[in-house]
């Protein structure tokens, strides 16, 4: 399973099973589900390495009815592993923490290997010992896409580590970084308006019935 496949089924499970969920993503991942041309009640954690889960907390405090999915990155969460407590303390009713474990940093980009390779750090044991409801770890593609349905339908509090092949490395001493633009570092502050006006039409319409 590649990083467009995961994402790519998240997206489509999102279209079919969970229209009104929100999307917080971050690291490599947001960057597929550009690609993917997945923007529907989106907001990206950047510039907020290892934010992601503790972003998606407080949407999820603020609505409960509807599942809130991080898709977090493996070193973004090393950053801020004791997120991890704070989401787990907190008791969210419906929140999904994907975590894409690739082993590297700056995924596609210069794949550094991450701390936690050596023994191998498991995301899903830690999110069981924090005290997250359930915790799963998938390594293919089928077993992730007939798991989804499931986790989008169903209030819970969940881990979902995804073991995952790293991109091909695009820079290295013969092929530079490429220019990283402005808006690049704007994305959080122009979803959140969007977002915004997204869940409180939803909450209307719950309290017009």
């Amino acid at each position: 399973m590649n990083l467009m496949e995961a994402c790519g089924a998240i997206s489509a499970a999102r279209e079919s099973h969970a229209p009104r969920s929100v999307l917080v993503s971050t690291m490599s991942a947001m960057f597929a589900f550009d690609e993917l041309g997945d923007k529907h009640r989106r907001i990206d954690s950047v510039p907020l390495m290892g934010g992601a889960a503790c972003l998606a907390l407080g949407i999820s405090l603020a609505r409960p009815d509807i599942p809130i999915i991080a898709v977090d990155g493996d070193a973004s969460l090393l950053m801020e592993l004791g997120g991890m407590v704070s989401v787990a303390s907190a008791r969210p009713a419906w929140m999904i923490h994907v975590v894409i474990n690739n082993a590297v940093q700056f995924n596609g980009a210069v794949n550094m290997t991450r701390p936690g390779c050596s023994p191998p750090h498991e995301f899903a044991a830690f999110a069981s010992a924090t005290g997250y409801t359930r915790s799963f770890t998938f390594t293919s593609l089928s077993a992730l896409q007939a798991a989804l349905p499931r986790l989008l339908t169903e209030p819970q509090l969940a881990m979902v580590e995804l073991k995952i092949e790293a991109d091909a490395q695009r820079i290295g001493a013969d092929r530079t970084q490429p220019y990283v633009p402005d808006d690049q570092f704007d994305r959080m502050r122009n979803a959140v308006p969007v977002l915004r006006t997204a869940l409180l039409k939803d909450h209307r319409q719950s309290e017009r019935g």
